[in-house]
Order: C-alpha cells, then structure tokens, then sequence
C-alpha cells in the first residue's frame, strides 16, 4: 500500500503516522508513505499557494496550478491513474466497508485543502472520490486523511500482528465489539466474567457473541436492525430484546 498526501503540512502527516502501529508498518515496508508539499510546486517567488475568490467573501482559497503540479508529479510515479481523495465535509461519509473497499488499491493519493478551499477546477480535473469523516469542520484534511490511513492500514496484511483481530473488532460486521477484560481478576471490588475464565471456548464464544449483540443494541441501535435485515442476528436473538 502506497500512500501519497498532498498537504502544506507534511510533517504533520509524518509526525502522526510514524508511530505506533502504523509507524512500525513503514519501518517494516508494509505501507509506503510520501507526504508532498504543496507548497513545493508554485510559482510565486514567495511561496504562496492561495488567492483572494472570485466573486468575493471571506478567506482564501487554494490555487489549482500548484495543486495539479503537485498531483502530476505523483502520478509520474505510478503506472495508471490513481484514487486520488479530497478531505472535505461535503463528501461521502467515511465508515469500515469503505475502508476495506480502499484497502484493496495499491496506491491512493490524499488531497488536503486549507483556508476557504480549493480552485473547484482542479478538484474536477484529478479528484475520484470526495470524503468526508463527519458533520464537522476541521481547519485542514490532515486529520481526517491520518484517520482514513490509520483505518485502512489495519486491513492490509501483515499490519496487524494478529490478522483475525481486524476480522472480530467492531465494525467488521453491523455488531460492535463485546467487552474486553484483562489482568488483575479483581480491580476496584469488580470481577471478571466467570465464564471467560472457565476455558470452555465454545461457551466463552457464545457469552462474547451475546454481549456484542447487547452492546450493539444499546449503543447504536441503527447498527442492531441492520444486522436483523441482514441476517447477521437471528430473529431468536433478537427476541432477547424485544
């Protein structure tokens, strides 16, 4: 997985995505990461890649030379047109099935704006697919373009230690997660489920499954009738609820 991010801030994108699980999957080769100045591509002696809009109002907005500029040098790199994703509040909502859709590209191109935005014909000429990762408005799309990273990241083999955890946690599916507990057995008067330490695997399944069906249907419960219409639950189950 090649990632490639067109940003003013390119050490912010490095800083946050070489650690942890992320940061030992580039040191091991596993993901490639390149964070592109954009900045690197104007022509105006002093550096400046934004303008004053057409038509008036507040701020500024990107120019679309250095952003294209900035976008070509990238593709020279690669042999075929790559998924090239604008952050913005006006995109389609980021969630796990995109995730894994993403994961399967060999090379994806994040465009992060600032200011007011960016020249609307640049967007028109290299961007695929507009992405959003909620109803809110960040100052830039570096974070957002870090969490899509972190997320896809996840899914690509070998990232993980344990390839199955990508497979059992939350969102995998329409169920959340069941609960986790870990050493001491007694912390703060409260004990660990008995059954998670009676070593019937199966048993220990069917709690964990139970307890992912209730937290699905306590905390999201769009989640819990999408995983009935899907089948995901049974309608046994989900008598348990009603």
């Amino acid at each position: 997985m090649n990632y490639y991010v067109m940003t003013l801030f390119p050490e912010m994108i490095e800083d946050g995505m070489n650690t942890s699980i992320t940061g030992r999957a580039i040191a091991r080769e596993l993901i490639h990461l390149e964070a592109v100045n954009i900045r690197d591509y104007t022509t105006e002696k002093h550096g400046k890649v934004d303008d004053y809009p057409y038509g008036g109002g507040a701020g500024m907005v990107m120019q679309a030379q250095p952003v294209y500029d900035c976008y070509k040098a990238i593709e020279e790199k690669m042999n075929s047109k790559p998924r090239v994703i604008y952050l913005t509040p006006q995109g389609s909502t980021f969630a796990q099935p995109m995730a894994k859709e993403l994961a399967q590209e060999e090379n994806l191109v994040f465009l992060c704006g600032h200011y007011e935005g960016i020249d609307e014909r640049v967007l028109e000429e290299i961007v695929t697919d507009y992405v959003s990762i909620g109803d809110y408005v960040l100052t830039g799309g570096e974070l957002p373009a870090m969490v899509m990273m972190d997320a896809i990241s996840r899914l690509v083999p070998g990232v993980l230690n344990n390839d199955m955890s990508a497979e059992t946690e939350s969102f995998s599916g329409n169920l959340l997660e069941h609960p986790q507990y870990s050493r001491p057995e007694i912390w703060n008067d409260k004990a660990v489920p008995k059954i998670l330490l009676s070593g019937d695997h199966k048993k220990v399944d069917e709690y964990r499954r139970q307890e992912s069906i209730r937290r699905t249907y306590e905390r999201r419960p769009d989640l819990f009738e999408k995983a009935v219409e899907s089948g995901e639950i049974t309608e046994k189950e989900k008598k348990v609820f009603e």
